[in-house]
């Protein structure tokens, strides 16, 4: 009888057995958890399992297969069927008991390596811990503005930065009737909006609209480059811009905004 003895870094090992009839692996078994368990063989040869993806040992020693309830049977590859592999698992706590506070439940047996990908929880992006900005509008590009605005209020500026998650701070706006634009933009750039009804399409120029409502101008550029959908429509109340210097948010305590591109400010 051919034994595959499998232990893996993680918080399992593994007993595979190679039993020629169930019959005889039901009574080898037996046998096995009614006896102490005895030394592998000296000599061990590396194969290569296709259905678990790495090296074994195969040995044709004595062997311990330990009794748990999860059992699976696998086909044996190329052997037409005739042979099955017997997969057995046992618990094997890996971290000590006085250490298992720095650990979840689910990880009170070892760290999980099949799942190292970090993923934020719920606590991580609670909108009570997340920073406030506050940038000043005057002489700045509205599209280099908006872009930077942008990378704050979706996280991206953060290592633990997940696209699909509210990662992001809010930011404070201000003076936003003295944003700036490069080029011949104030009288060439143009808003639409339409009222639903037929002929209803209402056209007006940067000027037009930073006279009437300056902040539309920085929420308009901004929401264009958040996502679609519920997540950007939840970013999007990150955002807090008020024409003139004041705002209602002097008991979150909003820092600056750091800016990194040097031509934002435009040159006069």
């Amino acid at each position: 009888m051919a034994i595959l003895s499998v232990s893996a870094s993680s918080s399992c090992s593994y007993i595979l057995t190679s039993p020629s009839s169930s019959s005889s692996s039901s009574s080898s078994a037996a046998a096995a958890s009614s006896s102490p368990r005895p030394s592998f063989a000296t000599s061990f040869s590396t194969s290569k399992t296709p259905f678990l993806g790495f090296s074994v040992g195969l040995s044709k020693g004595p062997y311990w297969a330990p009794t748990t309830s999860a059992t699976t049977r696998l086909p044996v590859h190329g052997d037409n069927g005739r042979r099955s592999l017997l997969v057995r698992s046992q618990e094997v706590t890996r971290v000590p008991l006085d250490q298992r506070w720095m650990f979840e439940e689910s990880e009170a047996n070892g760290p999980d390596i099949w799942n190292k990908t970090w993923y934020p929880k719920a606590a991580d992006h609670v909108n009570t811990d997340k920073p406030w900005y506050i940038v000043d509008a005057t002489d700045k590009i509205l599209g280099r503005l908006a872009s930077t605005i942008a990378i704050h209020i979706r996280g991206k500026n953060l290592a633990t930065y997940t696209p699909s998650v509210d990662m992001g701070a809010f930011v404070i706006v201000v003076n936003a009737e003295k944003i700036a634009v490069s080029g011949k933009k104030r009288t060439q750039k143009l808003y639409r909006r339409h009222s639903g009804r037929p002929g209803g399409m209402k056209v007006e120029t940067f000027d037009q609209l930073q006279q009437r409502i300056p902040e539309r101008i920085i929420e308009h550029a901004v929401q264009g480059m958040l996502p679609k959908g519920r997540l950007g429509r939840a970013l999007f109340n990150h955002l807090k811009v008020y024409k003139g210097p004041d705002h209602p948010h002097e008991a979150q305590k909003p820092i600056e905004l750091p800016i990194r591109d040097k031509r934002i400010q435009k040159q006069r």
